[in-house]
């Protein structure tokens, strides 16, 4: 659940597809389990719950699992979840901004400032990396659910704000992107799932207003402590304003 796609298609080439998908399991697991215990099981009536199970269909989540998290937060089993915002900077100046949801805030806290430290990176302080990016609503769907020109003129009919087409690579087909406001996500991704299906995910993210490029010898590094940050329990989310160009790409094949 990481903030670039250039990340998640290295991520798949490294062969790390099989650890990133059983990590995202657990993730929307965890969201949906917080979203039920907060505003109740029923998606009907609650719109994160709502969005949190989309999400976990549009990844093939098995609803069995779907389930066990509803009920996990309905049997009170659950430790009651605080949501934190880190931030910070990586190699070459990168910003990210890390979201966590946690049940002990010292011991997240110690883990994300230790993946910062021990990979070339320094915690900030809350609002040092937040300014440079946008929170949005982005909805995304596979390209086969249409042509271009279809799928933008829905996703402008729903009040979305930006559409745009991600590629994909010899084993991931590519994606249509589209940005709405974030108050309007629930209305907007109900409206295109009636005209395009089920999307692949619906999220509030934190949207780099620009992009830095990643220089070459500096690419390792940055993709590490993504890939650490991503990999602590307590995290669920990435977002970066980092752009890997195919020249810093290719070094790491």
């Amino acid at each position: 659940m990481a903030g670039h796609s250039k990340w998640a298609n290295i991520q798949h080439r490294k062969g790390r597809q099989d650890k990133a998908r059983g990590k995202l399991f657990s993730k929307l697991s965890k969201e949906i389990t917080i979203a039920a215990k907060m505003g109740g099981p029923d998606p009907d009536m609650n719109p994160r719950l709502r969005l949190a199970v989309a999400n976990a269909k549009g990844q093939s989540m098995p609803k069995d699992n779907i389930q066990r998290a509803i009920d996990k937060a309905v049997g009170g089993d659950v430790e009651a979840y605080e949501e934190i915002r880190y931030e910070g900077f990586g190699p070459g100046g990168i910003g990210l901004i890390v979201e966590v949801s946690t049940d002990n805030r010292n011991r997240a806290a110690s883990d994300v400032r230790t993946a910062f430290s021990k990979n070339g990176g320094n915690m900030g302080e809350t609002g040092a990396v937040a300014f440079m990016f946008d929170q949005v609503g982005e909805i995304r769907f596979p390209v086969n659910v249409g042509d271009e020109e279809s799928v933008f003129e829905a996703a402008i009919e729903a009040g979305a704000e930006d559409v745009s087409t991600e590629e994909g690579d010899e084993d991931e087909a590519g994606e249509y992107v589209i940005i709405c406001a974030r108050e309007d996500l629930g209305e907007v991704s109900t409206a295109l799932q009636e005209k395009l299906g089920e999307a692949k995910s619906a999220n509030i993210i934190w949207k780099p207003q620009n992009l830095i490029e990643v220089e070459a010898d500096k690419a390792a590094g940055v993709m590490k402590l993504l890939e650490v940050l991503d990999d602590l329990d307590d995290v669920q989310n990435v977002f970066s304003n980092a752009d890997f160009s195919d020249e810093s790409l290719a070094g790491m094949e």
